[in-house]
């Protein structure tokens, strides 16, 4: 039996982008070359999680339990998982943006963006935040862990406008929107049970439509004098 390691965001960006990729990163180690990401949208991702580090929940979103923004970027791993229906098992490793620890002695997961809201999110992140609810109910053994994660949510910051400060400084002004993802384990287990069928198959699955590195290995098999 085979255990597959299944990060959460490759559980949407590179699942979504190219399952061929996919494939050949969890079952075969085979990575796509490295990208250069904007640091800056790291410094903004790290000055929100201080910014509301020991903070009450109100100040994220008003509708939320009371409580506060207690736990910040943990390591999680699950046990292993067996999806029914499925020869193989798979295992959730990842770091979360945030957890919130409520006064009734449940949790919460919330991850920060910095972006235009959008309908999708909801499915698209929700794949990420259920992975580390799920992690975080059923932490490996010695591994980080809070239960139960009753509510899940993405914290999403539009920068729409600019202000000079007295003292010389710019300040970004940003809509801020809170949405709320339902927990549904059942859609999650679902979900996995479909990247299991892909990663237990013996070929990988054709490439991505739009995929830049796949055509970029095509042409280079096809034009070999490059």
């Amino acid at each position: 039996m085979a255990t597959y390691k299944l990060t959460p965001s490759d559980l949407t960006f590179l699942w979504d982008e190219c399952r061929r990729c996919f494939y050949l990163k969890v079952r075969r180690g085979f990575r796509r070359p490295g990208s250069p990401f904007p640091s800056i949208f790291g410094r903004i991702d790290s000055l929100m999680k201080d910014h509301f580090q020991d903070q009450p929940t109100g100040t994220l979103e008003a509708s939320l339990p009371p409580g506060k923004v207690q736990f910040g970027e943990r390591w999680v791993r699950s046990k292993p998982i067996q999806v029914p229906g499925r020869e193989n098992n798979c295992y959730l490793l990842g770091k979360f943006d945030s957890a919130l620890a409520f006064e009734d002695g449940s949790y919460g997961v919330v991850d920060f963006k910095t972006s235009q809201p959008r309908p999708h999110f909801i499915e698209f992140y929700g794949r990420q935040l259920h992975a580390y609810a799920y992690a975080l109910e059923h932490p490996e053994t010695g591994k980080f862990g809070l239960s139960p994660v009753k509510r899940l949510g993405l914290f999403v910051v539009e920068p729409v406008d600019m202000q000079s400060t007295s003292d010389g400084r710019l300040a970004y002004l940003g809509a801020v929107t809170w949405i709320e993802v339902p927990r549904d384990d059942e859609a999650f287990f679902g979900f996995l049970g479909g990247v299991l069928g892909v990663l237990d198959a013996a070929v990988p699955p054709p490439a991505g439509e739009s995929c830049a590195y796949c055509q970029y290995r095509q042409a280079a098999r096809e034009h070999p004098e490059y």
